[in-house]
């Protein structure tokens, strides 16, 4: 079994939990993280300035508690004169760090933190940290569950779930924290250190957000700059990017999708998930449970490495694989009609996504992708899409550049609607297809979410099941 040579704690480096009461803090958003630091902060004697881009009734709407709380609220701005009278800044995750305000304070030596920053100020116990472009969110809860069903008093949260601040705000009765970070989140750290990083892959993504790829790789590589020879960063050794980000990390290093006899870590041989171990080698079957696709396995691989690092039984962690029924609008299975199977990938907002997913299916594949432009390049798709899909539905801002950019690979249509996408899907389609709506895109020019795009996508899927079927019992 591996063991984790030093538990190391979240604090080394800090002398005392800082004392903030009396001080000035500008809480930058106020949505879910924002108000939960200014909830952490209220409580502490802090004077809380929170500021956001929408209105007081807006934010009240969705937030209801917000009346509640002792907190000045600047709404519909920035107040660049508030942030430069503030003694600490803290930076929600959704407002770039770009903005002219933030810039000015940092000119003027405001210091600028995030959310998981100020958390890992008041937390003791140790924190395993999973990021990567994708797979993270799988990836966390499989741990969470693994290291649940071996008796251990888990928090899940981050980028998912409870931000780690509510953790913070009462640590007692949990023994680890696993926690989602996405590269915003990551952005504003300093002292942050998990006792267990876990990278799973990089992959372009954010473009909109980042000047170039390298400023995204450096954000996602602030996860294990704090980290030292008694911690442990678990990586995906197949992945160049990650390679390449990882030389000069402290940490040890653990592998997954191992190819070498002579390397720590997990690999899959094709059926099973090996465990390499230093009493020898432990063998899962990845197959039982509801998880489908490579990037699925990599997301396992990373899981059981991570858990058996705590010490959760082999059989327990076997368990989880195959008790775990996935997630929602990930490769989520919806529906077959007439034949043809119809898969929710609303969560591929990116093409490395998008790539694995494709990579799942052998049959023909009609793509329905499109959405906000996130500044990426959309030529690593083109050779799946040969391979795999014989016909492209593109939707959003982006569906003309996608269009451009992807015109040889297979026939296109540009559809004004998802609903549209759906209805023309299910012309082209027959029985053997499969239809997956896997968009490469950010949701925001036409839905409030990724989840609010899935949920439509499937109440169409379904919609089009009870047509398909009134017609059916009409012939009759």
């Amino acid at each position: 079994m591996f063991t984790l040579s030093e538990s190391t704690n979240p604090m080394k480096g800090l002398e005392r939990t800082p004392d903030l009461s009396g001080m000035r803090v500008s809480v930058v958003g106020l949505a879910r993280t924002g108000l939960a630091v200014v909830r952490f902060l209220s409580n502490r004697g802090v004077r809380v300035i929170g500021s956001d881009t929408r209105t007081r009734e807006e934010l009240e709407k969705e937030f209801p508690d917000l009346k509640d709380l002792d907190v000045e609220v600047q709404q519909e701005r920035h107040a660049e004169e508030s942030f430069l009278q503030s003694d600490l800044i803290i930076l929600s995750p959704g407002v770039p760090p770009s903005i002219e305000p933030l810039a000015r304070a940092r000119k003027g030596k405001i210091p600028i933190i995030s959310e998981i920053e100020l958390a890992s100020w008041f937390t003791t116990i140790p924190i395993v940290a999973v990021t990567g472009t994708n797979g993270k969110t799988t990836t966390t809860l499989l741990i969470g569950d693994m290291l649940r069903k071996a008796g251990g008093r888990v928090f899940v949260g981050g980028n998912i779930g409870d931000p780690l601040i509510n953790l913070a705000a009462s640590d007692e009765g949990t023994d680890i924290a696993v926690v989602e970070l996405s590269s915003f989140q990551l952005e504003g750290i300093e002292r942050f250190r998990p006792a267990v990083g876990v990278l799973l892959n990089i992959t372009e993504d954010h473009l909109d957000r980042y000047r170039n790829f390298e400023a995204y790789v450096e954000a996602k590589s602030r996860l294990f700059i704090n980290q030292g020879t008694s911690d442990v960063l678990v990586l995906n050794a197949l992945d160049p990017i990650v390679d390449r980000a990882t030389s000069s990390c402290r940490a040890r290093k653990v592998y997954f999708n191992v190819t070498s006899d002579q390397m720590e870590g997990a690999f899959f041989d094709g059926r099973h998930i090996i465990l390499r171990v230093q009493e020898g080698e432990e063998i899962y079957d990845p197959n039982r449970g509801g998880l489908k696709g490579l990037h699925n396995i990599e997301n396992m691989m990373a899981a059981v490495a991570t858990a058996r690092l705590y010490g959760c039984p082999k059989d327990l962690a076997q368990q989880t694989l195959e008790t775990f029924e996935g997630l929602a609008h990930r490769l989520e299975f919806v529906k077959e009609v007439k034949g043809v199977r119809y898969f929710n990938d609303s969560k591929g907002t990116n093409v490395g996504a998008v790539v694995k997913s494709l990579q799942t299916f052998t049959g023909p594949v009609i793509l329905i992708a499109g959405g906000k432009d996130k500044g990426g390049d959309y030529a690593p798709l083109r050779e799946p899409i040969k391979e795999r899909v014989k016909h492209l539905i593109f939707i959003g801002e982006a569906r003309e550049r996608m269009a451009r950019e992807l015109r040889d690979t297979a026939s296109i249509t540009l559809a004004d609607s998802l609903e549209e996408a759906v209805t023309r899907a299910r012309t082209l389609a027959r029985p053997g297809d499969t239809v997956l709506l896997s968009p490469a895109c950010s949701s925001y020019d036409m839905f409030r979410d990724y989840v609010e795009r899935g949920d439509s996508f499937k109440a169409l899927v379904r919609r089009l099941a009870r047509s398909e079927k009134k017609e059916e019992e009409a012939e009759c």
